[in-house]
């Protein structure tokens, strides 16, 4: 019998690990990314609870770990920048935490080993019936799958196709927020600063590089439509929410014009009264996004793929059973996650 396939859209965390257990169960895979290429970017990733079971029996959790951050923890200050308070490094770090870019390396190789990786290429369109997915590409031939998986966060192509417009599964939690690297003003060596004020916080952390810091620039709003802006005026929005901002503020608001890694992004959250539809399912941000604000993001991704591939090859060609065994396993789970995430909003400005 020939072997099931399966076309994974979205090649962050969710989907490299999907396609990872997938093959090991069996399955053919594919994994479309829209990205020209490997993405050299991103902040630290951490892991907590049992995502540290996936990783060892993917059999890259001690490699994982040699890239551990090893941050020492986080200084709390006020406006002026005089030490308030102090959190633990797991606070932020969780039980282990690495820089994303590193581990989306390793994902990738570990991926590359077992399935097909298709960059710069997107699902155009998708059309079910009894016997498969068939999917159109932007660039690509139309190929026919037994499955499509949609593994590409919150702004999911694949959600948007088979489920509806994004405006009825994303919901803003009252976050927006600007990252970007810089050079290591503060001297931080491992360690974080946060500096909450109302309506507005700034955390920075140097971890991989001692002569570099990373920024988080967040602050309240009522809409996340200020991701769709373009930089320049993404750039203008931080300007105005940190005006009149002492300590290192001003010296970090030049430094955000010169950044060439600047990226901006909403807190937001993914609620869908369905993972699945028809021969489509979601996994990881494009399913139950808990925010970043939650720090189980990629906890939920490994988690979430790993269950999916185990329903799957369990069912026995019953998809539909698969996939509701999946939801009902993992929803509560993600559910306390998302409230987690709503409430440390507040934490960061919103």
């Amino acid at each position: 019998m020939a072997k099931q396939r399966v076309l994974i859209s979205g090649a962050s965390v969710a989907g490299p690990t999907l396609a990872y257990w997938l093959h090991r169960q069996g399955y053919d895979v594919t994994l479309v990314e829209r990205a020209p290429a490997l993405r050299d970017s991103g902040y630290a990733v951490d892991f907590r609870g049992e995502a540290f079971d996936v990783l060892e029996q993917m059999g890259i959790l001690g490699e994982v770990r040699g890239h551990d951050t090893q941050m020492k923890g986080t200084s709390i200050v006020d406006g002026d920048g005089q030490q308030t308070g102090e959190l633990p490094a797991e606070a932020f770090a969780g039980g282990l935490e690495v820089l994303k870019r590193e581990f989306t390396a390793i994902l990738h190789r570990v991926a590359g080993e077992v399935a097909e990786i298709v960059f710069d290429d997107s699902i155009a369109s998708l059309e079910q019936d009894d016997s498969g997915v068939r999917v159109t590409f932007e660039r690509g031939a139309e190929r026919v799958f037994d499955y499509v998986v949609g593994a590409d966060g919150v702004y999911s192509n694949v959600r948007k196709l088979a489920f509806g417009p994004h405006q009825d599964y994303v919901h803003h939690l009252g976050m927006s927020g600007a990252g970007f690297s810089t050079s290591n003003h503060l001297g931080l060596d491992h360690r974080g600063v946060l500096c909450s004020t109302p309506g507005r916080a700034v955390y920075l952390f140097s971890a991989g590089d001692a002569d570099r810091m990373t920024v988080s620039l967040s602050f309240g709003t009522d809409t996340a439509e200020i991701d769709r802006f373009d930089a320049a005026r993404q750039q203008e929005i931080v300007h105005e929410h940190f005006a009149g901002a002492e300590w290192i503020v001003p010296q970090l608001l030049d430094d955000m014009a010169m950044a060439d890694d600047f990226y901006f992004a909403s807190a937001c959250q993914v609620e869908a009264a369905s993972w699945s539809s028809g021969r489509v399912v979601l996994v990881g941000d494009a399913g139950y996004c808990a925010a970043p604000t939650s720090g189980m993001g990629t906890s939920q991704a490994l988690i979430g793929a790993r269950l999916l591939a185990n329903r799957l090859a369990e069912a026995d060609g019953d998809y539909a059973a698969a996939f509701a065994a999946y939801e009902r396993e993992l929803r509560p789970y993600t559910a306390e996650n998302q409230a987690h995430g709503r409430e440390a909003v507040k934490m960061f400005g919103g």
